[in-house]
């Protein structure tokens, strides 16, 4: 399964990543106990490699703790699957199992963890249509019930090659050869409408030219931002270097400028020196900005903010993250974490925003863009970009910092996920780095461009901009919530049998009881017994 995710990419490991567990789980009827010790193992082989971005520069601690009780996750699903695979149709209740699972881990504690859920380690597969067609647990969905189905076909061929005399389970091969092959069928019919929302086409006010600055930061690490200044002014410069690039002719002119979170650490509503470097910015490259930056609130209390700022009038827009991060933007528990690393006292004390998700963006061709923001940590919770674009967001904007992590897997495990929220949504996505990598993501999910890893960059790209909703956008988690409720009332009735089963076993003499109750007899027949 890590091999699935970027920055290798090798998708179809994720297929049988998931079979070889519908295969442990599946085969022979384990014990409940079994299954869990399987999801355990499962599930550190998977989050240690994942994760280890994590401890760069706060020790292994995090890392491995993080880990592990993520991992108890797996130990869940490998108790549910265990009971209910032993329904019929054992690769449908292996991949409802793992979509609730997944699900229980993106929502508990502390606002949940969705990273490395599998729908995220498929941006290369042709099976990523499918988050169109019901969103990300859909996708996961198809993935785990194409490797459920394809262990149960195995386990079949073998066993019909091994007992050629006996009869060959025709019926049974043939249902799981069509579980198998229900995903690339749904994917293969949603491929039409994914590429026909990457055609820019010639109908005024359907596309937009944006500039994604990547301004870089002094240093890497924890304390990335102890030079503030300098990271305003980096993204400064880039800006004026756009200018000089559109006068010279070798740009075009952009609608609308994006730079990325803790662009200005500076708050330039209460700093007239950031404010006039932001305000001269805008007017050499004569477009309004969209900054991302701290604002200190009257409570005390710091906001993530995006604030869309004008060359003539200034702030006319402002959005404060929805879904702040725990451990970073702020510290649940903080006496009892600070017990366990020095680093528990950096943690912020950001309070969360609310409101609409989208800016309304005036451009510099008179128009109206209408912007749906996912700020960094959000864009991995199904609900930030789906609010977005339900509120009328005709392209999704991901501002984002990943200094504190350096040159790790991290940046390429993120933009995954806008590259599969574009899909999921029919959107353009706009990946706005502070230190890379910033991007600019067709609706099909593919990379249009991309700046490297800490460097100054610029991306000026023409985008389609939409109106319409996906059915993926439409019915929102309800897939998911069935998928839910189905499963729980499949892991009572499978218990329930389970446990009506064994209190007939107990209930009822064996046969080795019926057979010492029976007196021995015996008789001779040309000198042999027989017993």
């Amino acid at each position: 399964m890590w091999g699935s995710f970027p920055p290798r990419s090798l998708w179809f490991l994720g297929v049988v990543s998931l079979a070889l567990l519908a295969g442990a789980l599946g085969v022979g009827s384990p014990s409940v106990k079994v299954g869990a010790w399987c999801g355990l193992v499962y599930g550190l082989a998977f989050w240690l490699p994942l994760l280890p971005w994590i401890g760069v520069y706060v020790g292994p601690l995090p890392w491995v703790a993080l880990s592990v009780v993520l991992s108890i996750y797996l130990v869940l699903f490998g108790v549910v699957a265990t009971v209910t695979m032993r329904l019929p149709v054992a690769p449908l209740w292996f991949a409802l199992s793992w979509v609730t699972v997944e699900w229980a881990r993106s929502s508990f504690p502390f606002g949940g963890f969705p990273w490395g859920t599998a729908a995220f380690g498929q941006v290369n597969s042709p099976l990523i249509s499918v988050a169109a067609l019901g969103g990300v647990p859909t996708l996961s969905f198809a993935v785990a019930l194409m490797g459920g189905a394809l262990a149960g076909l195995v386990v079949l061929v073998i066993t019909a090659v091994r007992s050629p005399r006996a009869q060959r389970p025709v019926a049974a091969i043939a249902g799981a050869l069509a579980l198998v092959l229900v995903a690339p069928i749904c994917a293969a019919a949603m491929w039409p409408s994914v590429d026909a929302a990457t055609d820019i086409g010639d109908r005024p006010g359907n596309s937009v030219t944006i500039a994604a600055i990547q301004g870089n930061v002094p240093r890497l690490g924890l304390d990335f931002n102890s030079q503030r200044r300098a990271v305003l002014d980096n993204h400064v410069r880039e800006t004026l270097r756009l200018a000089d690039e559109i006068r010279a002719g070798r740009q075009p002119r952009p609608d609308v400028v994006l730079w990325p979170e803790n662009a200005s650490d500076i708050d330039p509503l209460a700093n007239s020196d950031a404010s006039a470097e932001i305000t001269a910015a805008s007017r050499a490259v004569g477009a309004p900005i969209l900054v991302g930056t701290l604002v200190e609130n009257p409570d005390g209390r710091p906001t993530n903010t995006v604030l869309v700022w004008d060359g003539s009038n200034g702030p006319i827009g402002r959005y404060d993250k929805h879904i702040i991060q725990p451990f970073g933007e702020y510290l649940p528990w903080r006496s009892f974490f600070r017990k366990f690393s020095s680093y528990a006292d950096q943690a912020g004390n950001f309070r969360p925003g609310s409101g609409s998700s989208v800016l309304q963006v005036p451009t510099a061709a008179d128009t109206t863009v209408a912007i749906g923001v996912s700020t960094c940590w959000e864009v991995a919770f199904d609900r930030s970009a789906r609010a977005a674009v339900r509120d009328g967001a005709q392209m999704i904007y991901v501002p984002t910092n990943n200094a504190t992590f350096g040159r790790t897997e991290m940046t390429y495990q993120q933009l995954a996920m806008s590259q599969v929220r574009a899909v999921e949504h029919g959107r353009s996505v706009a990946v706005a780095a502070t230190s890379g990598i910033s991007a600019i993501v067709a609706p099909d999910g593919s990379l249009v461009s991309q700046t490297g890893f800490f460097e100054p960059g610029m991306l000026v790209e023409r985008i389609p901009l939409h109106t319409t909703q996906t059915l993926a956008t439409r019915v929102g988690a309800i897939p998911q919530v069935i998928a839910i409720i189905v499963t729980l009332i499949g892991f009572l009735v499978a218990l329930a049998l389970r446990i009506r089963f064994d209190r007939r076993l107990r209930d009822s003499p064996t046969t080795s009881e019926n057979a010492a109750a029976q007196p021995t007899q015996s008789k001779e027949t040309d000198g042999t017994a027989e017993t």
